[in-house]
């Protein structure tokens, strides 16, 4: 389950370890993904239990970040953070513009037809390079691509609603 609060935001997990100084490869939710390496403290998700660990260093390595935290200083402790959810503070984003939302924030948005069918619960999304796609769970699972305005009419926060252009039989 993903960590969600209004006071915290997931931003990556770790995949795996990195040579043997401790650093740990890092799959980020960020866009551009080695944007999660401006972000210090994060708030990991070690064996079900979240704690604050500074950042000592990052790096871009390839396709992938790389990081190296406080605390872990050799691969056999890095280790135990294989398959850690990376969270930062909400006040740690960047300020967004109107009607632009954070993927955190559609997460667990109920999403409802034009005409009130109940489609399901936002479970995450995709991105396909085209566009970003909900993948929604409800008695069965769909895929709704996050087109503004012309399949997702409306997103409110405030009521938890995300509305879409949608034909149910999809």
């Amino acid at each position: 389950m993903k960590f969600k609060s209004p006071e915290h935001v997931t931003v990556g997990h770790v995949t795996g370890v990195y040579g043997v100084q401790g650093w740990v490869k890092v799959h980020s939710f960020t866009d551009p993904s080695d944007n999660i390496r401006h972000y210090d403290p994060w708030l990991v998700r070690i064996g079900g239990e979240w704690r604050l660990l500074e950042v000592c260093d990052t790096r871009r390595h390839g396709k992938t970040v790389i990081a190296r935290l406080e605390g872990y200083e050799d691969r056999d402790t890095a280790r135990a953070l294989v398959g850690a959810e990376i969270a930062v503070r909400r006040d740690q984003l960047a300020a967004i513009s109107e009607g632009d939302y954070y993927w955190a924030d559609l997460v667990g948005l109920k999403v409802v037809t034009v005409s009130g069918k109940e489609l399901g619960i936002v479970n995450h999304l995709i991105e396909t390079g085209a566009n970003d796609v909900l993948v929604v769970a409800g008695e069965r699972e769909r895929l709704i691509p996050f087109i503004r305005d012309k399949v997702v009419v409306a997103v409110d926060l405030d009521r938890g609603e995300i509305r879409v252009d949608w034909d149910p039989e999809f």
